[in-house]
């Protein structure tokens, strides 16, 4: 028992995205919760019937009300992880709340369900209200062992109740009874230990595996499939601009042929590393591929934020390089998309700052605006329009 809080008391917090996870596990099934409900009504019927004990009834009936007060409570989990899949920690942790407390109040009415079997005349239904308090002990040990805490809470929820009935009866079955039982719990509690250990770790790894798949092995940033998930969620869930900065180097496989792969290598991790230092948190650095960047400003109140974002790659990228003993230089071009302006789908934005950089690239090099990049189009197409007016006269 000592070793299980122990460990619990020593574990470290997990990461997000493994402890949202962990949540999710303990609302992914109905089926403890309705047996508990449904086995605890039919002991406290059975015994209420046989003996007449009223606190069996009242505990039976109790037990059925928490029941159906935590289906209401998974069923609204599933209902918020419908409207929107993600959660944040803080309401992770009141949804975690909300589920250890209906769980140790189940737990407690199945502990003194069975410690009040035992003060019964009654075998059968003493060996009824324990057996379901082994069963739910099993359960809480098969299930609960993420959350280590809660599972401790209910196992000396369930267990403590009937321990204390079986030694305060001066007979030997019942202290025999009593020391079992404490062995049992016992026992459980390490099992909880272990399992935790053991799932936290898979989950982890399971995470970094997912997280790696996400990442461009060369340069440590993002690869381009984090576009169609983590850039869908930013341009969706903001209220502020979001800026797109298509980013294409300029005379890098010159460099490259020059030098060799593996100074070219080197000097896209530079690049890399010079994009992190000047983006801010939440801002996505990803590499599309070759010598192709997207930095995606996530909070731009303004065109003037956007604007002084480019400026700062343009100067960053641009700045000599010092790799394998040479010094060299590139020149970068930059396509700069805004929301909801130039795009409100991530379609849009990348289409527009592609363009845009397009633009840049005929410009030899320096940054350009999707939306100057059309208000030029519509001054050409208006200067047409003009000419042909005046050539028709």
């Amino acid at each position: 028992m000592f070793s299980a809080i122990k460990f619990g008391r020593r574990a470290g917090p997990v990461p997000d995205a493994v402890y949202s996870e962990i949540i999710a596990t303990l609302y992914g099934t109905l089926v403890p919760i309705v047996f508990a409900g449904v086995a605890q009504a039919i002991v406290g019927m059975i015994t209420a019937r046989e003996t007449g004990d009223i606190v069996a009834a009242a505990l039976a009936a109790v037990s059925v009300m928490v029941a159906a007060i935590r289906t209401y409570d998974v069923l609204a989990y599933r209902r918020r992880i419908g409207e929107a899949p993600s959660i944040d920690r803080a309401e992770a942790v009141k949804w975690e709340w909300r589920y250890a407390g209906g769980s140790v109040v189940t737990a407690l009415i199945v502990g003194l369900a069975a410690a009040r079997g035992l003060m019964l005349d009654d075998a059968i239904c003493s060996v009824m209200a324990i057996g379901v308090a082994f069963g739910f002990g099993a359960g809480v040990v098969a299930r609960l062992s993420l959350r280590p805490a809660v599972a401790i809470a209910d196992l000396l929820a369930t267990g403590l109740p009937v321990i204390i009935v079986t030694l305060t009866v001066p007979d030997l079955r019942h202290f025999g009874l009593g020391v079992l039982l404490a062995i049992y719990l016992g026992c459980s509690l390490e099992m909880v230990r272990l399992s935790y250990k053991s799932t936290i770790s898979q989950i982890t790894l399971k995470q970094q595996f997912e997280q790696l798949a996400r990442l461009d092995p060369m340069t440590g940033v993002f690869n381009r499939s984090v576009l169609d998930t983590d850039l869908v969620e930013i341009v969706a869930g903001r209220e502020t601009g979001v800026a797109v900065h298509a980013i294409d180097l300029d005379h890098f496989k010159a460099a490259n042929d020059r030098f060799g792969h593996p100074v070219g290598d080197a000097l896209l991790k530079q690049v890399a590393e010079r994009l992190k230092s000047i983006a801010q948190p939440g801002d996505l650095i990803v590499r599309m591929g070759g010598d192709e960047f997207i930095l995606v400003q996530k909070y731009v109140p303004s065109r003037g934020g956007a604007e002084a974002m480019a400026r700062r790659i343009f100067e960053s990228v641009c700045a000599p390089y010092r790799v394998g003993g040479h010094e060299i230089v590139i020149g970068a071009s930059i396509g700069v998309a805004l929301s909801p302006d130039d795009g409100q789908s991530v379609e849009a934005l990348l289409v527009s700052s592609d363009a845009a950089l397009y633009q840049a690239k005929e410009n030899r090099g320096g940054y350009v605006f999707a939306d100057k990049l059309l208000a030029e189009v519509r001054a050409k197409a208006g200067s047409a329009k003009s000419v042909n007016r005046e050539l028709a006269a």
